[in-house]
């Protein structure tokens, strides 16, 4: 599958790329991220190769990301119609200000009208809310985005890392008044983190949001140079971050390394396969700190994996999606009738149904 195998997003007429480029490494500013210049040149492969959707936020990297991004595409003369241009807004840039940062309309349009201008364009596309504010109504947050929408600022909105059931009230409130509703979820997603499948991932599917993963790779857990015992060759300062597998970790990390071998493609390429394959998932986001990252992670795209090689990923990473996910998953196939499918899949009925 190519990068130019175009999707709609969610319930919308949004057409993207499979695979999304994620930008949080976009510039040093924080110790371990990629140069302005090699963040260009992943630019470069990235479009060059069929690629029309690019994601960022207006904290990573403290804006600088926004503005590698804003002045690619305008010295390069890249065609702003014809990528899909996503970025976020809730973290604040400016220390000691109450209203630098969240999702109340003074925030979030303030947040919007920064953006804009690190990023040299007129419109995003996508606006995604970065995180919950349990401060701002959700209806304020709605009808400010729905406000931007109109004027013509933004094209569509998506949550991002936001409960399943506060994210459920505000796509019922958007419908209900006629808002722009959500079309997209970011979540995080990989072999070592499945619990979104318990609520936010059926949710997404319900109410007609597509779900983007985030952290497919866990941080680079899943990429092959984190094994057992051998951990010399880490990047320590990104360790230092996000810490080291745990020894159930490892059981999964070792099953991927097996099946990567298997079918001659790296882990990481076999952990995006997966994940993209995933019921419910749009488009995967990627992110490099370098152009041969950012190659191995695109070969995910032609990887095939055997239903078996499936099987064993999924039963080594099976989740603890505790309640009630865990009881309707015992409950759910007692009480359906015969020849009930879920997901594609032929679950037995109770036998006061037969």
């Amino acid at each position: 599958m190519p990068l130019d195998h175009y999707i709609t997003l969610g319930r919308s007429g949004l057409r993207v790329s499979p695979f999304c480029l994620g930008t949080m490494t976009f510039g040093e500013d924080f110790g371990w991220g990629a140069s302005p210049e090699e963040s260009n040149r992943m630019l470069a492969e990235y479009l060059g190769r069929g690629g029309n959707f690019i994601d960022t936020a207006n904290i990573y990297t403290g804006g600088h990301s926004e503005r590698i991004v804003g002045d690619y595409l305008t010295g390069n003369g890249v065609r702003r119609d014809g990528i899909a241009l996503s970025t976020k807004f809730y973290c604040s840039l400016f220390q000691g200000d109450p209203n630098g940062g969240g999702a109340g309309r003074k925030a979030l349009i303030q947040q919007c009208e920064a953006s804009l201008g690190r990023l040299k364009t007129d419109y995003i596309d996508i606006y995604w809310l970065h995180n919950w504010d349990q401060t701002a109504p959700i209806e304020e947050t709605m009808r400010g985005l729905d406000d931007l929408v109109a004027a013509g600022k933004i094209r569509y909105i998506g949550f991002s890392d936001v409960p399943a059931w506060q994210t459920a009230e505000a796509q019922t409130i958007a419908r209900f008044r006629g808002w722009s509703p959500i079309i997209a979820l970011q979540l995080e997603y990989s072999l070592l983190e499945r619990t979104s499948e318990g609520e936010l991932i059926p949710m997404a599917q319900t109410m007609g949001m597509g779900v983007m993963p985030w952290s497919p790779l866990r941080s680079g857990f899943l990429t092959g140079k984190w094994r057992r015992g051998h951990t010399d060759e880490v990047d320590t300062r990104r360790a230092g971050l996000v810490g080291r597998p745990s020894e159930a970790d490892y059981n999964v990390i070792e099953t991927l390394v097996d099946v990567a071998e298997e079918v001659g493609n790296s882990p990481a390429s076999v952990a995006l396969a997966w994940i993209h394959a995933r019921p419910g998932i749009s488009s995967t986001l990627i992110g490099a700190r370098s152009l041969d990252q950012l190659r191995i992670n695109l070969d995910a795209l032609d990887v095939q994996l055997t239903d078996g090689q499936i099987a064993r990923l999924e039963e080594v990473s099976k989740p603890k999606l505790n309640f009630p996910a865990e009881n309707n998953a015992v409950l759910g196939p007692v009480l359906g009738f015969p020849g009930t499918t879920i997901d594609g899949r032929t679950v037995p009925g109770s036998s006061r149904f037969k």
